[in-house]
């Protein structure tokens, strides 16, 4: 019996410029579409401009602020999982990726999340840490394995692909558990409210 495919979206989190983040991210949207299983939408924070400052709990916003956060928001109420590419800054992530997040709530919730990440000597790890850390409190699960680079730019080649072949097969290890962990989970939601919402 065929499944539905799993609905991830890949979330570009670094908007600086000359940012590595795109080349991580074309990267593992090809590696999620080859996988099996997946419909990919690559969800890049650069293209909306997402306000900083955030309205009052229970005040509507703007017009031109709910536009923008309109060109992020049903793509990710839309996905059944999430893998987060996030470099290293100052040993956590970037603002632009919190930001992000924090515009959104049931958008998460009940949700898997997986992350690949990029860096320095630590390939990004520290910057993972922390976003488990918020993504819980968001009643999201993240998914145990991760992707890293550490000294991304090196690993690399022109064509987009990294060198070692040992990063295809730990993005296939993700990709597994994030596969049954979307489709457990949406199977849960359809038999049952989540509760701590």
């Amino acid at each position: 019996m065929s499944e539905a495919p799993v609905r991830v979206a890949v979330i570009v989190g670094s908007v600086r410029e000359g940012r590595f983040g795109p080349v991580v991210a074309d990267w593992l949207a090809g590696v999620a579409g080859d996988h099996g299983g997946f419909e990919v939408d690559v969800v890049d924070l650069a293209e909306p401009d997402l306000p900083m400052v955030l309205p009052a709990f229970g005040a509507v916003p703007p017009a031109a602020v709910v536009a923008e956060v309109a060109k992020v928001t049903p793509r990710l109420l839309a996905a059944d999982a999430f893998v987060v590419v996030t470099p290293e800054y100052n040993h956590s992530y970037p603002a632009s990726l919190k930001n992000a997040i924090d515009w959104h709530r049931a958008e998460w919730t009940a949700k898997p999340v997986a992350f690949v990440s990029y860096g320095g000597m630590s390939g990004g790890l520290r910057a993972v840490e922390h976003l488990r850390a918020v993504f819980a409190e968001l009643h999201a699960v993240t998914i145990r394995d991760t992707v890293s680079f550490h000294g991304a730019h090196a690993r690399f080649g022109a064509d987009g692909t990294p060198t070692d072949a040992a990063a295809a097969v730990a993005a296939k290890a993700m990709l597994d558990q994030l596969g049954w962990w979307a489709r457990s989970l949406a199977e849960a939601r359809t038999v049952r409210p989540y509760p701590g919402a």
